[in-house]
């Protein structure tokens, strides 16, 4: 994915002022900023969500959109959020949605109700089926809210995997958690990515 001079204020209010960004295969990217800084704003613009004022951002392969807020039906059960995506998707099976969820510990509440389910494990579901038709590049927004230790911890080993099968991670967060295990980390700070901190091997 490649993002060339993003622009976007909300009336009076620059938000963004000139956004670069090259998302390579293989990485695990960080973009860090205070409440505030724009960092949804540049999620939703990456996503399609939301048209820039100025700049474009080029796809060269699917992508998948973690939102902030899970956007789930409460009515439905786990299982029944994946037949719905799998045909909106057009999936041939749920293999890899399930993979998926055996790695963040989400397979056990298939026949739960969503909004039975605790803010950690509605994460889950949504990081499932941001994930479940295999994307190039993951945007997430966020992801550890509600996440315990095990999650956390899980929810890293699931990036590990996606890098390590030629697959971009770019998690969008106001604090810098576990910077080592990124690739690059950038700071959006007066509307703009300061140049990345040094690449590190997770």
């Amino acid at each position: 994915m490649e993002v060339r001079g993003i622009h976007h204020a909300y009336r009076r209010r620059k938000v963004l002022g000139g956004i670069d960004l090259e998302l390579r295969a293989g990485t695990l990217v960080g973009v860090v900023g205070e409440n505030g800084a724009g960092k949804t704003t540049l999620l939703k613009i990456l996503a399609g969500e939301l048209a820039p004022d100025r700049g474009w951002v080029r796809h060269h392969g699917g992508f998948g959109y973690c939102p902030q807020q899970p956007v789930l039906n409460d009515a439905l059960t786990v299982r029944q959020h994946l037949d719905f995506f799998q045909n909106a998707f057009a999936l041939p099976d749920l293999r890899w949605a399930e993979e998926v969820m055996d790695v963040l510990g989400l397979r056990e509440y298939g026949g739960e109700r969503a909004g039975n389910l605790s803010g950690g494990t509605r994460q889950k579901l949504n990081l499932t089926l941001a994930l479940m038709h295999d994307p190039q590049v993951l945007l997430l927004d966020e992801p550890y809210q509600g996440f315990d230790w095990d999650t956390y911890q899980r929810f890293w080993d699931l990036a590990v995997l996606l890098r390590t099968a030629g697959r971009c991670v770019l998690v969008v967060s106001h604090l810098a958690y576990d910077t080592e295990r990124l690739d690059e980390l950038h700071r959006l700070h007066d509307g703009v990515l300061q140049q990345p901190t040094a690449a590190v091997t997770a």
